[in-house]
């Protein structure tokens, strides 16, 4: 058995509106020809607000590679251990209790991975299994989930915590002024998120099955360069087109579990951008509504990168109580381009203490 608890998430305390993400857009890149196409983009992602690490003022300069990742070290190691314990808490798990530590983020570089900060300062045990994931970007959230169940199903009665770091903001490039990156810099934001996925007892998604897929060919659509200045996010103006390829491999992949896509009682997938979500709405044949956690979180955060899952799921999980055995959809979408998906359903177990599965 593998079973997502709820997720906790925490955003940091610099908050930038659409409002003012167009103003500081409008002086940044004045007289820049894309700029007009630019800004009525920004406007139509529906991302009215999303929370920065540092002031914005600071977010616009560019210290340099090495500096920007000495932040993301320092407000990495600030902001995941509060999170972190009220996954735990959520979970009804203790740290000495986890058996694996599954550690996403493609937004700055640490070697050794967090992961051992973590396991030396938080009071997990030292054999706890590490398993960092960098470069799968926003799909890495679903991955996780996935890696978590694979973990599970191999070692029964595990626990596996995912923790998930986006720190987008420090990877903002103000010399660079195409559409994709002049996008991007109104649509990502900052978050950190946890969840853990418990291998007995608990209340939340049981993990039923899990699958990747990508579509060939379109390794460049979302892409780093890398470059003495950091990284510089590429996007392919193709992407928002990718959910009509998509789309019948989530149908099949449902049909294959005896399920019906466009069917299911909830749905958790990554928020890109609103074509995104509209256009699998369409190609689902599903109601757009069904997203609404989605939504909610492209709205308030913007795109969250890896952690959109988890906070969409945690919107399920304060609405009202699915019903037992509730069956829905996890899905995270990004560079490959790559999808990873998860089919579950609910399940409600009475609260009791876990004990340790070597």
């Amino acid at each position: 058995m593998a079973r997502l608890c709820k997720p906790a998430v925490g955003v940091p305390e610099y908050v930038i509106t659409m409002e003012e993400t167009l103003e500081f857009a409008r002086r940044t890149h004045s007289g820049k020809p894309q700029l007009p196409l630019a800004l009525r983009l920004i406007k139509n992602t529906g991302v009215r607000t999303r929370h920065l690490v540092q002031p914005v003022e600071e977010t616009l300069r560019h210290p340099g590679l090495a500096e920007r990742n000495r932040i993301y070290e320092v407000e990495s190691k600030k902001r995941t251990p509060p999170v972190i314990e009220e996954a735990l808490g959520n979970a009804g798990v203790a740290a000495r209790e986890v058996d694996a530590i599954i550690y996403v983020s493609c937004t700055g570089f640490l070697m050794p991975s967090l992961t051992a900060w973590l396991i030396n300062r938080m009071g997990f045990r030292s054999d706890t299994r590490q398993i960092p994931i960098a470069q799968l970007g926003c799909a890495a959230g679903g991955a996780a989930v996935n890696r978590a169940h694979d973990f599970c199903l191999a070692h029964p009665g595990s626990n596996v915590l995912i923790v998930s770091c986006e720190l987008c903001s420090l990877c903002y490039q103000p010399g660079d002024d195409n559409i994709g990156a002049l996008l991007s810099d109104g649509l990502f934001g900052d978050a950190v998120a946890a969840a853990v996925v418990r291998g007995t007892g608990g209340t939340g998604i049981d993990l039923d099955a899990n699958a990747s897929y990508l579509i060939p060919h379109t390794e460049d659509w979302i892409s780093y360069a890398v470059r003495e200045t950091g990284f510089h996010f590429q996007l392919d103006r193709r992407v928002p087109g990718t959910m009509e390829p998509l789309a019948p491999v989530l149908r099949q992949f449902a049909k294959d579990h005896t399920l019906d896509a466009a069917n299911l009682d909830f749905y958790i997938v990554h928020a890109g951008g609103p074509r995104i979500l509209d256009d699998l709405a369409t190609f689902l044949d599903v109601d757009r509504k069904v997203f609404r956690h989605s939504w909610a979180t492209l709205t308030e955060h913007g795109n969250i990168a890896s952690a959109v899952v988890l906070d969409a799921a945690r919107r399920l999980f304060e609405e009202d109580t699915p019903a037992p055995h509730a069956t829905g959809l996890i899905a995270g979408f990004g560079p490959g381009i790559t999808a990873e998906m998860a089919l579950g359903h609910w399940h409600t177990d009475t609260p009791h203490t876990t004990t340790h599965h070597a």
